[in-house]
């Protein structure tokens, strides 16, 4: 195994055991809810996800001195939050695989989903509650509020027919995305009791591995139909594309890494940084 590869493997066991606790509070979060209806499908919903987002919350707090349970709930609220997005992506782009297992609407319905989706959202709200800085259900709020923006913009673009600049395309992608991973990091360091220099920067931290996560997303999944990406070669040729695509990415990858020298140094921070690599190179 090459040094790299064995490198990339040791950071994802990582991020494993971070995203292992994240498993256990969703599960201690749902079984709240063990009598309802919605218990097994949201179950089902949040199986097998990755937690990244809630991963870079709990190592936003950490970096400033917070590891405790004092942050499961808001990293709990972020990945419900990614949960009821996938739900309504993937009716709208009419998806048929999801994690390697049917979609949530193939599995329950659309009219299941539809009613699902607001469950969640008012499961978010109640752990929103439960914090005493208003500030955490306002930066829940306004996530939510751009990933709607920035799926509606998504939506209304043919990308058979529209020219697509990278403006548009960057845009796009801060709000369906970036979005949720500032939001991601700002609570981490909020709950922390950063003060504005430490929350500016982790926000902004976030800001970047969201573009770049998309961006490899992207990449990944280019000979996929109807991406947003593909509205690009209406105007550029695939070669053009993908490696501007791929310059993006690593270029927010080492932004997000530079927004991090305004914190002390710590384990956290190093993984954090660490982070910021895996995130371009990735193979899933």
């Amino acid at each position: 195994m090459k040094e790299s590869e064995a490198r990339l493997e040791l950071l994802e066991a990582r991020v494993r055991a971070y995203a292992e606790r994240v498993d256990r509070a969703l599960a201690k979060e749902l079984k709240l809810y063990s009598h309802s209806r919605f218990h097994e499908p949201l179950s089902y919903a949040v199986e097998n996800g990755k937690r990244i987002r809630p991963v870079l919350l709990m190592l936003s707090a950490e970096a400033l001195g917070c590891a405790d349970s004092s942050v499961l709930g808001a990293a709990v609220a972020v990945e419900l939050l990614h949960t009821e997005s996938i739900i309504h992506d993937d009716v709208i782009d009419e998806e048929t695989s999801r994690r390697s297992k049917a979609p949530f609407h193939v599995r329950y319905g659309y009219s299941a989903s539809l009613l699902s989706a607001d469950f969640v959202f008012a499961l978010i709200l109640a752990i929103a509650t439960r914090y005493d800085d208003r500030r955490i259900a306002e930066e829940v709020s306004n996530a939510a509020l751009r990933m709607a923006e920035g799926e509606y913009s998504e939506l209304t673009i043919d990308p058979k027919a529209y020219k697509l600049n990278w403006d548009e395309y960057l845009r796009i992608i801060a709000d369906k995305t970036a979005a949720l991973f500032e939001t991601s990091a700002r609570l981490g360091a909020l709950i922390a009791g950063g003060d504005d220099k430490e929350v500016a920067a982790l926000a902004s931290y976030g800001k970047c591995i969201g573009m770049a996560y998309q961006l490899k997303d992207d990449l990944l999944d280019w000979r996929s139909k109807d991406k947003i990406a593909l509205s690009l070669l209406n105007t550029q040729s695939e070669s053009e594309v993908v490696g501007r695509m791929t310059a993006l990415a690593e270029a927010h990858a080492e932004e997000a890494k530079m927004h991090l020298m305004a914190l002390p140094r710590s384990d956290a921070v190093a993984l954090l940084q660490d982070l910021a690599d895996l995130t371009i190179q990735r193979k899933l």
